[in-house]
């Protein structure tokens, strides 16, 4: 299980927008990963426009945030549109490869709501697995999270 301090593992997943986006893209910036259970539920909605909502007091520190769950990137794009757009790329794990590369995966295989900061060199600095998907981490919290790791 990946944690704090260890390299994060690289990936590369589909994702909104038509786009493949591999972590080493982002290398020298500091990556906010956000992992949720799924598309237009009511917890992920409000999580992920929260997010959207606070995501220019991430570009201070140039960091990217990304969204994965295990939904197609088709459904993504149609939750996207719902919301009226995010200001992050929503990527698809439809295999779960990266969830399992985390260590989100939860009982039965559900994807768990987590969040980590990778700092600019690709390591975590912070992490925080949700044991219930019910709540969901400020955004407050992570721009905290993303100056310490920068």
């Amino acid at each position: 299980m990946i944690g704090v301090g260890d390299k994060a593992p690289e990936f590369t997943a589909p994702g909104t927008g038509g786009v493949d986006y591999s972590l080493g893209d982002y290398c020298g910036r500091a990556v906010i990963l956000v992992f949720y259970p799924g598309d237009n539920t009511p917890v992920c909605t409000r999580q992920l426009n929260a997010y959207s909502e606070g995501v220019d007091d991430f570009s201070e520190f140039d960091a990217q945030l990304l969204a994965i769950s295990p939904q197609s990137v088709a459904s993504h794009e149609d939750f996207s549109c719902r919301q009226g757009g995010f200001g992050f790329p929503l990527l698809a794990d439809e295999d779960k490869a990266i969830a399992q590369a985390y260590g989100v995966l939860g009982p039965l295989g559900f994807y768990r709501r987590c969040v980590f900061v990778i700092d600019p060199e690709g390591v975590v600095r912070y992490s925080h697995r949700a044991l219930a998907g019910l709540t969901f981490k400020p955004t407050a919290e992570l721009v905290a999270a993303v100056r310490s790791a920068s």
